[in-house]
């Protein structure tokens, strides 16, 4: 028996033609589709990039216990089971973060790995522009602040580099993967993984994928006219911001959408060469094909560019999934039963016929695929110290922490490194060893507080939507008796993952859960969260968030005088809400001129309540 695994990054299913896309070109996934297993209810779990290839190693709920961070000595590894029960498993990947410190423990519990480089900002190209631009930068090449401006600066030298087709990274690794499949088609007993960092932003592509949608064509044409006429004019690119939807206007969210949709089609075409090798080769017999992504994307949706700062919507945590299993030879067919990115490695150890370890918490797919039966009744799923969301297939759970509880959240490691650099002395200083993790085997862990999040999950709340109703989650479902169920299944699938005893608290989960005690923290955190300095004021949710925010983020002195300037500007209106408004307003008269334009934008991207 063999498996191939092609997994994308960032892959959103409602841009393809199985999952009712009508617009995006993407016919080898229809041809996926008619050959394989459709799955309609898989769900991430943990988020992002390298917390979700984590699950895809052990097995398990990861982001409860850290965040981004390399596997840690004691998880299980799927492929590195497989490479011990005889079972050769290969990587080709040219997902950079593999090679960051964050990342650095993964490739190596594979048999052999290649890395292909050049995606996003990885810095392996060069010419004197990036050399000069980072000795200006200085000690600040490291700071956080100047990241997605090095990024788009390296990024731009790569693609200098790159003349043709031939040479873009997706291009290259699916040669590599199409090498390992000419040279072993005649072997059996291995597992191989083509790792694609595309379709992931930058949306950047060559100009036979752009000239599949006019419409990208017709934008630049237009906007370039717009530029010549009005010099302050803008145009959007191809490497969307993490940020909200601010001044874009739908015929500029259209364009990158364009955009993305002329990379998935791209995708879609290297997809079709695995197809046809399999075809010519005569290995649907004997060969598991699974094709997956980690998470998608917010490209406009909810008013939302990117992923991280906000919930993960439907559109950014259920994800497309397709399997072809020889065993059965089922194709052509769908599956409604919930799935999650944790069922993959259990299922392709049981396909290999090797024991489960007794931490991975998966289930396999083989049952649902070949009798329709389901056995999982729920998936969670979340980032790192923001909201913790759990669904039942029907409705899906955004759990917000308690106001007084929001930084309660720790990370439990025994591999101090995180995305691009490993945790800080001063981190590495106020860290406890304390006892093992249920999963941690014995070994007891480092604890460290976690970073706090750029955008405060309070800001969204806790939300209930019924998905099966809702699938664009518009209309937050008011259901106290609904919510205490979905707050319990939260509770209990948060205690199978080991999730650390101040997750409990810092949701609010760790007593008894009715629809009585539901309403009743509902008040109690309304109560908490309103300010008190304007007697009996309501306040909108948008302006709760502003003062929050700018409570954290301001001097004392200053904090204090835009106090005075709020009450002011509400005594005008003593009987509406505190509203954005009336914060921007007082920000006026208490800030310097200069600073004006700038804590008003910070304002709108903070307020975001939705």
């Amino acid at each position: 028996m063999r498996c191939i695994m092609i997994m994308y990054d960032t892959l959103c299913r409602h841009f393809l033609s199985p999952y009712g896309n009508t617009w995006v070109k993407t016919p080898n996934f229809e041809r996926l589709s008619e050959q394989a297993v459709t799955f309609d209810n898989n769900y991430v779990c943990s988020l992002p990039c390298m917390p979700a290839r984590r699950d895809l190693h052990n097995s398990r709920a990861n982001f409860l216990q850290r965040d981004w961070g390399p596997l840690e000595p004691y998880d299980d590894s799927m492929p590195e089971i497989l490479k011990e029960h005889g079972v050769y498993s290969c990587l080709v990947s040219d997902h950079y973060h593999y090679w960051e410190d964050g990342g650095a423990t993964y490739h190596n519990r594979y048999s052999s790995w290649k890395a292909n480089r050049g995606q996003e900002g990885d810095a392996c190209t060069w010419d004197a522009e990036i050399v000069e631009y980072t000795q200006k930068l200085g000690r600040g090449v490291t700071d956080p602040r100047n990241m997605k401006a090095l990024l788009m600066r390296q990024d731009a030298v790569t693609r200098s580099h790159i003349t043709d087709e031939m040479d873009m990274p997706q291009a290259v690794n699916f040669r590599d993967g199409l090498d390992f499949l000419e040279r072993n088609a005649g072997l059996q007993d291995w597992f191989l993984q083509i790792e694609n960092f595309d379709p992931h932003e930058p949306f950047f592509t060559q100009p036979q994928w752009k000239e599949l949608y006019p419409e990208i064509a017709e934008y630049l044409e237009k906007k370039a006219e717009e530029m010549r006429q009005d010099p302050s004019a803008k145009m959007k690119n191809d490497w969307p911001p993490y940020d909200s939807v601010r001044d874009d206007s739908p015929e500029d969210i259209r364009y990158v959408r364009n955009l993305y949709a002329a990379l998935v089609s791209m995708c879609d075409f290297y997809l079709g060469k695995v197809l046809d090798f399999m075809d010519a080769h005569d290995m649907w017999k004997d060969t598991m094909l699974i094709v997956n992504t980690d998470h998608g994307f917010l490209l406009g949706e909810h008013e939302w560019w990117g992923k991280n700062i906000m919930p993960a919507y439907e559109e950014i945590s259920h994800t497309p999934l397709f399997i072809y299993d020889p065993v059965s030879g089922i194709k052509g067919e769908r599956r409604s039963g919930l799935t999650s990115a944790l069922d993959l490695p259990v299922t392709i150890l049981e396909f290999f016929g090797i024991e489960v370890p007794k931490d991975m918490q998966g289930y396999s797919l083989l049952p649902l695929i070949r009798e329709n039966r389901t056995e999982r009744k729920a998936a969670l799923f979340g980032f790192n110290g923001s909201t913790v969301s759990v669904t039942d297939g029907e409705y899906v759970y955004f759990r917000a922490p308690l106001a007084s509880q929001e930084n309660n959240v720790y990370e439990y490691t025994l591999m101090p490194a995180r995305m691009r650099q490993m945790f800080s002395v001063a981190d590495l200083q106020k860290a406890e060893l304390v006892p093992p993790l249920p999963n941690s085997k014995g070994c007891p862990v480092l604890k460290t507080h976690a970073g706090r999040r750029q955008l405060s999950p309070l800001n969204f709340g806790t939300k209930l939507y019924k998905v099966t109703e809702d699938p664009r989650q518009k209309a937050p479902v008011d259901d106290a008796k609904t919510e205490a169920r979905m707050a319990r299944l939260l509770k209990e699938e948060m205690e199978k993952a080991a999730a650390p005893e101040e997750q409990f608290v810092r949701l609010g989960l760790a007593g008894e859960i009715t629809s009585e005690s539901v309403l009743s923290q509902r008040e109690a955190e309304e109560a908490e969260e309103t300010p008190q300095f304007i007697p009996g004021a309501k306040w909108t949710k948008e302006a709760n968030n502003i003062l929050r925010a700018f409570e954290k983020s301001m001097a004392e002195e200053e904090y204090d005088r835009l106090i005075s300037a709020v009450k002011a500007v509400h005594s005008a209106h003593p009987d509406a809400p505190v509203s954005y408004a009336d914060l921007a307003e007082a920000v006026r008269k208490t800030l310097p001129e200069d600073r004006t334009d700038q804590t008003v934008y910070y304002m709108y991207l903070v307020s975001r309540a939705e």
